[in-house]
């Protein structure tokens, strides 16, 4: 204790690194102080927030799903988008006031909103939220389904609202209680027409989807939720079911649970720290989900490094593979070959799924920053030096690009995506503050539903205890 007495900020740092260096290094872990504090990652992080302050409806608070093109609000970029309002207040980029008042807004808007069994008319029904909403009105776009993944990405985002705002003010009250009562207003329990897996979709012309929730993707953040949920959970049998169906193998030298696209292994991670905390199937594997989710990564690298397409600018340090948009859907002679392009599309390389055309991502490499920082962080600084302001400008990355897609008018030096999307920048900015400072990691383990309902599907151990 006398030591936290000394006004000398020179001893202050020495007992900083000191207590840094005895921690043994556990799961990649350890950060890279030149990397941290790198100014690249604050134009970087500052820029793609800038999406979300700007592309937002600031009279519903709904998040355009990508930009500059005008379509229509996703409910999942909401999500992201909440948790980076938080990013921005405590950067300064933003006042908490500001953060507060655009967050109420948003959060006023779902409660509000017309929810019924209706095809039009509507925002949501049972709880739950169409997965895109007219920017405007906030109503059903088009015959969208009822989602529940992005339904899940929308309350991770107001649960970190709901921790952040602890304040005794009017306003920062009202938050809390909105949350609360969206929260609890799911009925998790209807959307298990399979009981206990959740369904992936509800349509009000026929119904609930085919397909459930099965198997490693980006849905572990749903099942926590759902079986957290205070009114209308599901069972945490469902976790068993959704284990089962685990592809567990080696790819690239990687030895890890096998999901093509890497946003799969960064969404439910954006929220949740799963360094040290094991369910029943990561405790018999000995890894974690963080160890995972590390090991994928370099498993896209890999592949990406080795380029059996043989596309252009592949390398150590291009690289990066998950669902993004792609030039076009076309036929094209690549190479001497007839190659198939496709546009928007789940990218990504893993055992038994290999889609890929020679179209990057950024959010790849971003998205998964605080798995393998060593990778990802030169390989964006390096897309940025060599492609300059046709890939990095006003929110930092655009979505994608093609330096192998030379075909048409425009694209003689390759396709470059003229829009940003939500659900891409979101990541970004949110697992670069995870990596810098463990920020949103350590406000939901604050949140009691979150640690309930890991809890509930089994995990122990770490932070957990």
């Amino acid at each position: 204790m006398k030591y936290r007495k000394q006004s000398s900020v020179f001893l202050l740092l020495i007992m900083l690194m000191l207590a840094s260096c005895s921690k043994a290094p556990d799961q990649a872990q350890v950060k890279p102080y030149s990397f941290t504090f790198d100014p690249f990652l604050d134009t970087l992080q500052q820029r793609s927030f800038l999406y979300f302050w700007e592309a937002t409806n600031p009279r519903n608070g709904l998040t355009n799903d990508r930009t500059p093109t005008k379509a229509f609000a996703s409910i999942a970029a909401n999500g992201f988008g909440m948790t980076c309002y938080l990013v921005g207040a405590e950067r300064g980029w933003i006042s908490r006031q500001q953060a507060a008042e655009r967050t109420l807004t948003t959060l006023e808007f779902f409660w509000n909103a017309p929810q019924n069994g209706n095809s039009t008319g509507v925002t949501g029904y049972k709880g739950f939220f169409y997965h895109f909403l007219d920017m405007d009105t906030g109503e059903r776009f088009k015959n969208i389904e009822l989602s529940t993944i992005d339904t899940g990405l929308l309350l991770m985002g107001m649960l970190s609202a709901q921790t952040y705002f602890d304040g005794n003010t009017s306003q920062e009250t009202r938050i809390r209680a909105l949350v609360d009562s969206i929260y609890r207003r799911v009925d998790w329990q209807w959307f298990a027409p399979r009981p206990p897996v959740l369904s992936m979709g509800w349509h009000p012309e026929q119904g609930f989807n085919s397909g459930d929730w099965r198997g490693y993707n980006e849905a572990m953040l749903l099942y926590v939720l759902a079986f957290a949920s205070p009114t209308h959970p599901i069972s945490p049998e469902a976790w068993k079911l959704w284990t089962k169906e685990y592809l567990w193998t080696t790819y690239r030298n990687q030895e890890h649970v096998n999901f093509g696209p890497l946003f799969g292994h960064q969404y439910s991670h954006v929220w949740i720290d799963f360094r040290g905390i094991k369910d029943e199937y990561m405790q018999a594997k000995g890894i974690d989900y963080f160890e995972n989710s590390r090991r994928a990564t370099y498993a896209n690298w890999e592949y990406c490094k080795a380029n059996p397409g043989k596309w252009k600018d592949y390398g150590a340090e291009i690289w990066g593979l998950t669902a993004c948009d792609g030039p076009k859907d076309t036929i094209a002679i690549y190479s001497g070959t007839p190659t198939k392009f496709t546009s928007y599309n789940a990218r990504g390389a893993a055992q038994g799924y290999i889609v890929d055309d020679g179209t990057i991502a950024p959010t790849s490499a971003g998205g998964s920053i605080a798995f393998a920082p060593d990778i990802c962080i030169p390989a964006l600084k390096a897309m940025r030096a060599k492609y300059g302001d046709k890939l990095f400008s006003r929110y930092g990355f655009v979505d994608a690009f093609n330096p192998s897609y030379t075909f048409g008018a425009g694209n003689e030096q390759g396709w470059f995506d003229v829009d940003y999307l939500g659900i891409d920048q979101g990541p970004i900015v949110l697992m670069i503050e995870n990596y810098r400072n463990d920020f949103v990691w350590n406000l939901m383990k604050k949140n009691p539903y979150v640690v309930d309902g890991l809890k509930k599907a089994g995990f122990v151990g770490g932070w957990l205890k």
